[in-house]
């Protein structure tokens, strides 16, 4: 038996800083915010209250509120640091034996006893259920097996090294529930949740999710309000605006259209309407995917010529109204590691010259024709503007003959499970602000793309070597030559990176602090006068 208490003292990278170790932040709220209770409306669908099955935007901003995990992004940061642990680390000289110290007193809002034994259950229960829809297969298959030695300590052996690890856990991947409250082979259908996170889930519903302060608490969170009201627009985003501006919703997050988004940053619409648009950072993501063994756009000279054709900054402009930027490259700017490869390669404007001279180098003479698939019930209504603005880009050129269909998401993925698309698009919100959420995903085994692409070097060397880095400020490199490689091979084209938006009447404040690279949306931070 390895040696279990062999704190890392030194950082275990510039995304790890050595402020994991130990416990920090202050003890929570959970007494309950002083200020009035905030009603937020969202577009989004909230698909799961199980944490062992969502793994979608919506499903992942309860987690974060409802559930505690070990660890946890503060405010600002994309630095893990503890939450219901008092201090974790890797064993000394090591990224495979992860070992935490619970904080003492843990309760869950049912007032059953936090120990390690619901820790250990939470991790093993969700890998064992394993549900399709759920972020096991992805985010927690490194781990081999959990150990809980006593009441306060976890030790979670993995397969491989993997310093994004604390990462991982951090996310709403890592939520912790109540083995007396949850089955250990299946999921929880009842749309109930325990947790021991700043709030209690009330109660969810169609139409609506309410949330109320966990007095037994206890955690880094500071709750700022005294309660959480949760409309649900289904993607009814003229429903959502309407809301707002009478008044019924306090803040409108994800779902609101970029025209009124762009409308309502006028200042003068802004202050009309007694509103205010709140811009934050976001790492969110989306790509134009091309099935590798399809017999049009499997010809490097096909997925060139659109390269060299695609015009994001027209996308971004007329499409997304300035919502969104540009992206040149799979990982996208703020995250450590980004580079330009896209442009560097193809321009940051239509070059059809190119396009031409790749096609005909292959001896392509006629126009190319393509499918544009999409699917507006998970990307937005946008993403079928934004594929006929594409097709129009590409026709324009006299090389392609593009058209765009889109069906339901359900069926989407089905569809492309099956390979019967050539070119689709994906979106990415990532799980944790590090290269790694957006190229192993994308680019590992059994990734999330489904696009037949392989690369011997990215699978076999940069992401088990990026795996193993405890020092993530030395892998810029590695995933430099990724990211050229994807730019050189192009299995997919990214499009544009988002901009995060709360929409809110001008008497709530401390949005500011929900809208960063973790994507944690904190309703704790939330007050309203």
């Amino acid at each position: 038996m390895k040696r279990r208490n062999q704190w890392l003292t030194a950082p275990l990278a510039a995304g790890l800083a050595a402020g994991l170790l130990s416990g920090c932040g202050t003890e929570g709220g959970g007494s309950g915010g002083t200020g009035d209770a905030v009603v937020i409306g969202m577009s989004d669908e909230v698909l799961a209250t199980d944490p062992a099955s969502g793994y979608d935007p919506g499903s992942w901003l309860l987690f974060n509120n409802v559930f505690q995990s070990l660890l946890s992004f503060p405010k600002g940061s994309s630095v893990p640091q503890p939450e219901a642990a008092e201090q974790c680390g890797f064993e000394r000289g090591g990224s495979t034996v992860f070992q935490c110290t619970l904080r003492s007193g843990l309760k869950f809002s049912n007032g059953n006893s936090l120990t390690s034994e619901d820790v250990k259950f939470s991790f093993e229960r969700s890998l064992k259920i394993n549900d399709k829809a759920g972020p096991a297969a992805v985010m927690l298959a490194s781990i081999d097996t959990v150990e809980a030695p006593d009441e306060r300590t976890v030790v979670f052996n993995l397969k491989v090294p993997d310093a994004t690890f604390p990462s991982k856990i951090a996310s709403g991947a890592g939520s912790i529930v109540d083995h007396r409250e949850y089955p250990a082979d299946k999921l929880r259908t009842d749309n109930k949740a325990v947790g021991s996170g700043p709030y209690k889930l009330d109660s969810f519903g169609e139409k609506e999710a309410a949330f109320s302060v966990n007095g037994s608490y206890k955690g880094s969170a500071k709750v700022k309000n005294s309660g959480i009201t949760l409309k649900l627009f289904h993607d009814d985003q003229k429903a959502l605006a309407a809301s707002l501006k009478q008044g019924d919703v306090d803040i409108a997050y994800r779902g609101l259209t970029a025209g009124d988004i762009a409308e309502l940053q006028n200042t003068s619409a802004g202050s009309d309407k007694g509103v205010e648009v709140i811009e934050g950072t976001s790492a969110e993501v989306q790509h134009l995917v091309f099935n590798m063994n399809d017999p049009v756009v499997g010809k490097l000279a096909v997925r060139k010529a659109m390269a060299y054709l695609v015009d994001r900054d027209a996308l971004v402009r007329d499409v997304y109204q300035s919502t969104a930027e540009p992206l040149y490259s799979i990982v996208p700017a703020g995250i450590a590691g980004h580079n330009t490869a896209f442009f560097d390669t193809y321009g940051g404007s239509p070059q059809p010259d190119k396009a031409e001279k790749a096609l005909r180098a292959a001896n392509i003479t006629g126009k190319v024709k393509l499918t544009l698939w999409a699917t507006p019930s998970r990307y937005g209504p946008a993403t079928v503007q934004e594929f006929e603005a594409i097709a129009k880009q590409l026709n324009k050129s006299g090389l392609f003959d593009a058209k765009v269909e889109s069906v339901g998401f359900e069926q989407y993925e089905k569809d492309i499970a099956a390979g019967k698309y050539g070119v689709y698009v994906k979106g990415w919100v990532p799980d944790y602000p590090d290269p790694d959420n957006f190229t192993q995903p994308f680019f590992g085994m059994d990734n999330v793309l489904a696009n037949n692409y392989e690369n011997g070097d990215i699978t076999g060397r940069i992401i088990p070597k990026a795996a193993a880095s405890a020092d993530r400020t030395k892998l810029d490199a590695d995933f430099g030559k990724l990211q050229d490689t994807v730019a050189a091979e192009l299995p997919i084209i990214p499009l544009w990176q988002g901009k995060q938006y709360a929409v809110a009447q001008d008497n709530v404040s401390g949005l500011e602090w929900t809208l960063d690279t973790s994507t944690v949306f904190r309703f704790w931070e939330i007050s309203k006068n």
